[in-house]
């Protein structure tokens, strides 16, 4: 097994480590089951490190943790055999030691990756990893939850108690059918297809060949486009009208929702170098990342698709945690189709929302860095997962405000933070006394006007 050294410097680091979601410290005394539960609950939810040896002891100062590892290698190998015992467990979990010059003993460093099926610990649980906790999985409800969240089991497959005529007399299957296959019938097809079974449809039938799928899978299957505002420095965001919901078959849907996201976007103006600017996103980049959120969310969960604009954002939630081994650090690399039928069905219509089936992230991120715009930001929540287009230049703060200068006298806080989509006044002010201290701008002071800031004259 590997030993890794650490010098003082990282050992002082390694004692100062704050639990959390992902991070976990047990004492070497620790049982082997229990500590089965927190390597359940890592590889259950997004992966994670357990240090251990590493003690925490209660003084007059309060908790104090310390070095307290184990005499030798072999002292840790109950701790292997419950791992290998594991099947599932041992192919997502990696090992090595940590040793000291100056600590005793060796703390075994366990780093676990998320894994694709549901990992259980020794006493037959399962747990999922909240903050800085380890949870079991509570009865066979919250299990069935966490199967269709991993995408160990999909609700695409579900039987839904609808007449057949919903899916097979349909408007969409009917074009589908003569664009697609015009001497096939649709019962005998979909049938094939295994959308129909036992003479009932099942949710993918539905979303793709009802002409209304939001009126048997109700808050599940439509997006809801918001449009916020900032009315001032002050103020939060606020709703400029309601919001907009769009219904439809998934081929509809996708195609109508983005053309209206693309509507309301084309009527946002931000201050640019020479003035108003309208705002720009690559339609690209809105495409792929709305067809991801509908085609991969987790129908499970009874919550729509949500767009919100913002004036310098656009972020679009896809109910459902990311399935299987995905996580938000290996999901541009890697591939997991959580509804499989839902991905390859869809791909057969004329002009497919999914033409390149596994590049659409990339041709997101790609796009946004032609227009010079940052990088999509991917988080995920407990329930869902926000992808964020931004509408912030690649170039620094402070190239920003001298192309402004280039084409205007004076620039101020206010103007400065719009520019740059900063939204601190004090940062804001940083970016102005770098600028200043490099020579390249001055600052103005006007009897009751707010300071600005001019170009240096050459």
């Amino acid at each position: 097994m590997e030993v890794k050294k650490l010098a003082e410097d990282a050992i002082e680091q390694l004692l100062l480590i704050e639990e959390s979601h992902f991070v976990d410290l047990k004492a070497a005394a620790i049982a082997p089951s229990k500590l089965s539960r927190t390597l359940s609950a890592f590889a259950n939810t997004s992966g994670g490190e357990i240090y251990l040896g590493i003690e925490e002891e209660d003084t007059l100062e309060g908790k104090v943790r310390k070095w307290n590892g184990f005499i030798d290698q072999e002292a840790a190998n109950a701790f292997f055999q419950v791992i290998e015992a594991n099947a599932t467990l041992s192919t997502v979990c990696r090992a090595e030691f940590l040793a000291s010059t100056s600590c005793a003993g060796f703390v075994l460093h366990f780093t676990i990756f998320k894994s694709r099926e549901i990992v259980f610990a020794t006493d037959g649980r399962a747990y999922v990893r909240r903050s800085a906790q380890s949870l079991p999985v509570s009865d066979e409800q919250a299990l069935e939850r966490l199967r269709y969240d991993k995408g160990v089991k999909s609700f695409e497959d579900e039987l839904l108690d609808v007449a057949l005529d919903e899916v097979t007399n349909s408007t969409i299957i009917i074009e589908f059918m003569l664009d697609v296959i015009p001497t096939g019938e649709p019962e005998d097809w979909l049938k094939k297809q295994r959308v129909i079974l036992n003479e009932r449809p099942t949710v993918a039938g539905v979303l793709l060949f009802s002409d209304l799928p939001q009126a048997t899978l109700a808050k599940r299957s439509a997006i809801k486009i918001l449009r916020y505002q900032t009315k001032s420095d002050a103020e939060r965001d606020f709703l400029v009208f309601d919001p907009i919901t769009v219904e439809g078959p998934l081929y509809n849907l996708i195609y109508d929702a983005v053309d209206k996201v693309k509507e309301i976007i084309e009527g946002i103006e931000k201050l640019g170098a020479n003035g108003m600017e309208r705002i720009q996103y690559p339609p690209e980049a809105l495409h792929e990342i709305l067809t991801n959120a509908v085609l991969h969310r987790n129908y499970n969960v009874a919550s729509d698709v949500q767009v919100r604009i913002f004036d310098n954002r656009v972020e679009i939630e896809s109910p459902g945690r990311l399935p299987g081994h995905v996580t938000t650090n290996n999901i541009i690399s890697t591939q997991f189709a959580r509804n499989p039928k839902l991905v390859r069905l869809v791909n057969k219509f004329q002009n497919p929302p999914n033409k390149d089936v596994g590049e659409g992230l990339n041709t997101a991120f790609e796009a946004m860095n032609k227009l010079r715009l940052k990088k999509p930001i991917i988080i995920e929540t407990d329930n869902s997962v926000v992808v964020t287009l931004r509408h912030e230049s690649l170039g620094s703060p402070e190239q920003l405000v001298m192309e402004y200068l280039n084409q205007n006298d004076q620039i101020t806080n206010a103007i400065g933070r719009e520019l740059t989509g900063i939204t601190s006044e004090n940062t804001m002010k940083s970016v102005f006394y770098r600028l200043r201290d490099t020579k390249q701008i001055e600052q103005v002071k006007e009897i009751g006007k707010k300071p600005a800031w001019r170009r240096i004259p050459t």
